[in-house]
């Protein structure tokens, strides 16, 4: 009996392996392929349709992809400024960022900041669910690796720009610039650039609380370190 227990327990564990390794798979052929082509949705856009249309079925997202070079450059310098200062230094992971953010976490005994760069975001909104655990963080590290060896870092902010959440059911730099000041990404303005880059963090809410004290003081914040963001 022991040997039948022994001998199911590694049968059920490398089958468990090899459907791990083509789920890989399946992630790095997907990154191989928006190296070049335009995603066209996410994960996590999926699943905010998904929860839009719960109350409202015919309820539709707001997305339009626009090419790098139409996304105005102080755009550009606003999001690094705001959510990845070392962006076009680091190799995914920004350790100093992750170093403090533990020191937080273990200080208030629960996860009050993240610590994470563009492209360990863009790798959780394009394939992983927004819930917190050890698997999804484990998941993430592996596809962040994936899309800074295979993407160069420009095409990492352009897509990053292009499908990140700007409010309620709006998706993507080109649809945000159009929702709140009615003008194309490429228009955009020193001052709106930062305005729009000091949501990310709560879009969903300050869509709704535009002239939140916070978010104001936020914007004022981004747009004093333009200067200082080097883009790639």
């Amino acid at each position: 009996m022991g040997k039948l227990l022994k001998r199911w327990f590694w049968r059920l564990f490398f089958v468990f392996v090899y459907l791990l390794f083509l789920y890989q798979l399946w992630i790095f052929c997907h990154v191989l392929y928006w190296n070049d082509q335009n995603p066209t949705t996410s994960a996590f856009m999926q699943n905010q349709l998904s929860i839009l249309q719960e109350k409202k079925p015919e309820a539709k997202l707001h997305h339009v992809w626009v090419p790098y070079t139409q996304i105005a450059f102080d755009m550009k310098r606003a999001i690094i400024a705001a959510e990845d200062g070392k962006f076009t230094q680091h190799n995914g992971f920004d350790f100093d960022s992750i170093h403090q953010a533990s020191k937080k976490i273990i200080k208030e005994k629960k996860i009050v900041a993240g610590g994470s760069t563009i492209s360990q975001q863009l790798a959780k909104n394009l394939f992983l669910s927004s819930k917190k655990s050890f698997w999804r963080k484990s998941q993430e590290a592996i596809i962040t690796l994936m899309l800074e060896h295979i993407m160069t870092k420009r095409r990492i902010l352009e897509i990053y720009l292009n499908i990140i959440e700007w409010g309620n059911g709006v998706f993507g730099i080109e649809a945000a610039a159009r929702h709140y000041f009615g003008i194309p990404a490429a228009s955009l303005s020193a001052k709106q650039a930062s305005y729009l880059a000091s949501m990310v963090t709560n879009p969903r809410y300050y869509d709704n609380n535009r002239e939140s004290p916070h978010l104001q003081k936020k914007s004022k914040v981004i747009f004093k370190r333009l200067h200082s963001a080097k883009i790639p």
